[in-house]
């Protein structure tokens, strides 16, 4: 019979430590040769980001498109030398899978930076601190002060004819980094309107856009632009061969919040069934406005469900009444002037606001520069066939970090649409 007494045999430490050590490679090598049966695989890249011109870049959005890779990301870590660099996966179509990895980076003229990327099917994106906000909330004013609370979406749909404009709590979507902060408006004017700061950092989950006294005390910023039906920063519309023409015809109207950060927002305007002037076809057009951390100006990508290439629009920038007008006549155009409110101080207790705004459209696209009107200085475009980007940007006279100058204002948009139109940075991956 067995004896139930245990049995102890005892080893020299050196013989424990070569058991724990065998073990430990083993298990490793198990793993590694198990790991493709149960779903853990990563793809190392090698990223290089070279600046081929001799102006500064910053905040310079690298983008990979995880498409390329045999892979369902679901983690992403990007080293440059033993340096962690925050990074962003975004599923951008809403399959539930992520479409892009972003991350920034600086340049210096004729700059070079190298970067070591490992995707991963396993795990979720690391958190880091935002450096961006964006929100969309629904509001109702005839609920009981006691049932009311924040109702934030992320998306939604109206049908033709309807107007969500008053039930949403700033009109529309916001979003934010430390310098400047956007909205736009959920109606058939879909007009970009903006918020000015004194100090960098983010402040639209307190202000909601519209700071109370003690915020404006403490040195908050507040809306200051008066857009109206305008096309205020740099709105989109239809041209039908005299005059723009808003998106009153639209069978489904769609903005949402595709990505909130930590370093770029997305928000998407869709367009679905739109019947432009002088055209019996309905078009979908696809909006989306990408605002990077570290940069003022706010990215449009503009894209079409079919082919337009018979089509014209119109966009441009607000009068500012009694501005000064910049343009280089290639797309690039800007004002800089003091308009909203009309008074010292209106009801709502805001004083005078100073304000510069700019465009920058591909010269391709430009099919006229008109002459500036009572409302805006406007532009036609055209020459598209499915899609086209171009950018907007602003500044306020409040700002402790910015312009204060109509002169200093237009150097940084001829600089601005230098860095927009020169060669773009060249972004090289290696897979290993």
């Amino acid at each position: 019979m067995w004896s139930e007494v245990p049995i102890y045999v005892t080893l020299p430490i050196k013989s424990i430590k070569q058991i724990i050590m065998k073990h430990i490679f083993l298990s490793a090598v198990l793993s590694m040769a198990l790991s493709p049966l149960y779903g853990v695989n990563q793809k190392q890249l090698t990223v290089q980001v070279t600046n081929p011109t001799k102006t500064e870049r910053i905040a310079t959005p690298v983008i990979i498109q995880l498409s390329a890779y045999d892979i369902r990301v679901q983690s992403a870590v990007v080293m440059e030398g033993n340096q962690e660099i925050p990074s962003q996966l975004d599923d951008l179509n809403g399959d539930g899978i992520y479409d892009e990895l972003c991350f920034l980076a600086d340049l210096d003229k004729k700059g070079k930076r190298q970067f070591a990327v490992t995707l991963s099917d396993e795990g979720s994106p690391k958190a880091y601190p935002s450096k961006v906000y964006a929100e969309m909330m629904m509001s109702n004013k005839k609920i009981k002060a006691s049932n009311k609370q924040d109702l934030y979406i992320s998306s939604l749909t109206v049908e033709n004819g309807t107007n969500p404009y008053w039930m949403l709590h700033h009109h529309g979507p916001a979003f934010e980094n430390d310098m400047v902060a956007y909205r736009i408006y959920f109606d058939h004017r879909q007009t970009v309107d903006i918020y000015g700061k004194y100090n960098k950092g983010l402040e639209l989950k307190d202000t909601q856009f519209y700071p109370d006294a003690d915020q404006k005390a403490k040195g908050y910023g507040d809306d200051i632009l008066w857009v109206g039906e305008t096309f205020g920063l740099g709105a989109l519309r239809g041209w039908d061969g005299n005059a723009p023409q808003m998106l009153k015809d639209v069978e489904h109207r769609t903005l949402q919040i595709l990505s909130k950060g930590p370093l770029r927002t997305v928000v998407e305007v869709i367009d679905r069934g739109w019947k432009t002037p002088n055209k019996e076809e309905r078009i979908d057009m696809y909006t989306r406005y990408i605002l990077y951390a570290g940069r003022r100006d706010c990215e449009v990508q503009v894209n079409f469900g079919q082919e337009v290439k018979d089509y014209q629009f119109a966009t441009g920038i607000i009068n500012v009444k009694n501005s000064t007008e910049s343009s280089n006549h290639e797309g690039l155009r800007g004002c800089w002037g003091t308009d909203w409110p009309v008074s010292e101080k209106d009801s709502a207790g805001h004083k005078r606001e100073t304000v510069g705004l700019g465009i920058w459209l591909p010269t391709q696209h430009v099919v006229k520069e008109l002459p500036a009107n009572k409302d805006n200085y406007p532009f036609v475009i055209g020459n598209i066939n499915k899609g086209f980007t171009y950018h907007i940007t602003f500044g306020s006279d409040n700002e402790s970090f910015g312009y204060h100058q109509a002169k200093d204002w237009f150097a940084y948009l001829e600089e601005w649409a230098k860095s927009l139109s020169d060669k773009p940075v060249k972004i090289e991956v290696l897979t290993h």
